[in-house]
């Protein structure tokens, strides 16, 4: 049970201490990262920057134990931040009370916790499963326009009092024509980011956030930013954090509830996608239903400790990747490194200019982004980038949670909408291509005067028994009397009461008109539905055949039929 449920209790039991060395100099180096990036994200998220170390403290510890990975690295993450934000921001009011944001934050990333540890433990894995490609596409592509328009008066040395992206670029454009703009906080923010950009280019293996990071202090103490107006994190909080209950009020516990939902797929979305590409690099398998236990256990470790909710970081278990990380124990030595830097050196980073925690921001949301996938969908599949594009314009005009929502539900009407109206293809032979092929994709085919032969690419359900039954009908309408139609039922793979009911009318209706309509290699689950629904009138067992040749040879037989070719331009 504990290696099944606690894998860190069998990582213990079967460390090498040859691997030691390696775990202790990855984290030593994920170090450099976790901590700029963990107070940038924090603020991302509308809260002191002091909660993001506490809060990639208990993560890393919390996955260490319960995370199945032994190479992703959790932490604060981008793509979290403006959804926190849209939750927790309204709730803490005007005043901006960080005591009450921090309270809600640390309940909402219990909360998603709790959810994610249910869904894990009652084998719901699959709930990622929800997003499809080009919607996660769209919404990523609109949260990294979000994250950086509200980041760039930051930037800039200058804020916005505004809510939902077209407020806040109204407000940054007005902004900056104005004036408000600070030129040594600019002239700082624009050089971080363009350092972290250029390294990220031309120095991929060198930390360049640690390296901005350096850079922006060293320029603080030579230019002594703080005095011109520049913004400085300034010593942080001295110490651990403590173990808190968050105490919230009973009207936030709904937001809070939503908000969480919301997060914990997106987080699971993320962590599925990036276990499997750094699975497959190691030869190893991911269990979705393991991992949400284990990102689970990790936020409501953070939510208990004045944290906020948590994701997989795909920067980050790229760096533990790339450094030759062993095991969980990288993350456990980060967590270790920030803990003594709170406790023995709170002012370490007290000079970083917060223009520079802004550029961070912004590279990490351009790094979200994904332009070139998002054209290559406008060439593959035109309505798989319309739904891109929606999720992108629903993140942009409604917000960051109502876009989650969008995306969720047009993922959904997107499966809908496929099964409703689905491939249906007409059979024939194709000279010199043994079995049956579809009659569009050919110049020449051969069919039988006397049959229609139907391929029904879909689950036969309520929703599309209509599109079937009409395109039936109208294919025994342009048929010969005596006529066959026969229904290569392989791809259906279920069928529900209604679609039943549909098909033993069909098939009396047919008889009465003198048309035949059979069913060739029908699963025999489905066809056990057919029989156990015990509908009147039943299908006769004559009308199935257990392999297509075999219908074709009956119904040859039977209308003394053969195939005869004939030119596309000829089939309707």
């Amino acid at each position: 049970m504990s290696t099944t449920w606690v894998p860190g209790v069998n990582a213990v039991r079967t460390y090498e201490r040859r691997w030691l060395p390696r775990d202790v100099m990855t984290g030593l180096v994920l170090s450099a990262l976790l901590v700029p990036q963990g107070m940038a994200y924090a603020e991302l998220a509308g809260l002191p920057a002091v909660t993001g170390l506490y809060t990639s403290i208990l993560c890393l510890i919390g996955y260490a134990i319960f995370g199945p990975s032994k190479v992703l690295v959790l932490g604060p993450d981008s793509s979290l931040g403006p959804m926190i934000a849209a939750t927790i921001l309204p709730l803490a009011g005007a005043d901006g009370d960080p005591a009450r944001a921090v309270a809600l934050a640390s309940l909402l990333a219990i909360f998603t916790g709790v959810i994610m540890v249910g869904a894990g433990a009652g084998k719901l894995g699959f709930v990622a499963d929800l997003l499809s490609k080009p919607t996660i596409l769209g919404y990523m592509n609109g949260l990294a326009l979000t994250i950086i328009v509200g980041q760039l008066p930051k930037l800039l040395g200058f804020s916005v009092d505004a809510d939902g992206f077209i407020g806040e670029l109204l407000g940054f454009v007005s902004g900056l024509v104005s004036g408000e703009s600070l030129p040594a906080a600019a002239a700082i923010g624009l050089a971080s980011l363009l350092l972290i950009l250029a390294l990220n280019r031309w120095l991929p293996k060198i930390p360049s956030v640690l390296i901005a990071v350096l850079f922006a202090m060293a320029m603080s103490a030579l230019f002594d930013l703080g005095e011109l107006g520049v913004k400085l994190v300034g010593v942080l909080p001295q110490g651990l954090p403590s173990f808190t209950i968050p105490s919230v009020e009973l009207s936030d516990l709904l937001p809070i509830v939503g908000g969480a939902l919301g997060i914990a797929l997106v987080a699971l979305t993320d962590t599925i996608s990036t276990a499997t590409s750094f699975a497959s690099r190691r030869g190893e398998e991911v269990d979705g239903d393991r991992e949400m236990i284990g990102i689970g256990a990790s936020n409501i470790a953070a939510g208990f400790f004045q944290g906020f909710p948590v994701s997989t970081s795909g920067s980050r278990t790229a760096v533990a990747d790339q450094a030759g990380g062993k095991t969980q124990l990288t993350g456990l030595v980060g967590a270790a490194v920030i803990a003594v830097m709170l406790v023995a050196v709170p002012g370490l980073f007290a000079s970083l200019p917060q223009p520079t925690l802004g550029a961070v921001v912004v590279v990490a949301a351009f790094s979200l982004a994904d332009i070139p996938a998002t054209r290559r969908l406008w060439s593959q599949r035109r309505t798989d980038f319309v739904l891109s594009m929606t999720a992108f314009l629903g993140v942009v005009l409604l917000g960051v949670l109502p876009g989650i929502a969008l995306a969720v539900m047009m993922s959904v009407a997107n499966v809908f909408r496929r099964v409703w109206r689905p491939y249906q293809a007409e059979l024939g032979k194709v000279p010199g291509l043994r079995g049956l092929h579809d009659v569009t994709r050919f110049p020449v085919v051969s069919r039988l005067p006397a049959a229609a032969i139907l391929r029904f690419d879909a689950p036969l359900i309520f929703a599309n028994s209509g599109t079937f039954r009409d395109r039936v009908r109208g294919l025994a309408k342009d048929l010969p009397e005596a006529g066959w139609v026969i229904i290569a039922a392989e791809p259906i793979t279920d069928v529900d009461t209604t679609a039943c009911d549909m098909l033993d009318d069909l098939v009396a209706e047919l008889d009465q008109r003198n048309r035949r309509l059979v069913f060739a290699e029908m699963k025999d689950p489905v066809r056990a539905k057919l029989a156990d629904y015990d509908l009147d009138p039943a299908i006769p067992e004559d009308h199935f055949f257990p392999t297509l040749s075999e219908a074709v040879k009956a119904c040859r037989e039977a209308t003394g039929q053969d195939w005869l070719t004939q030119p596309k331009k000829e089939l309707t």
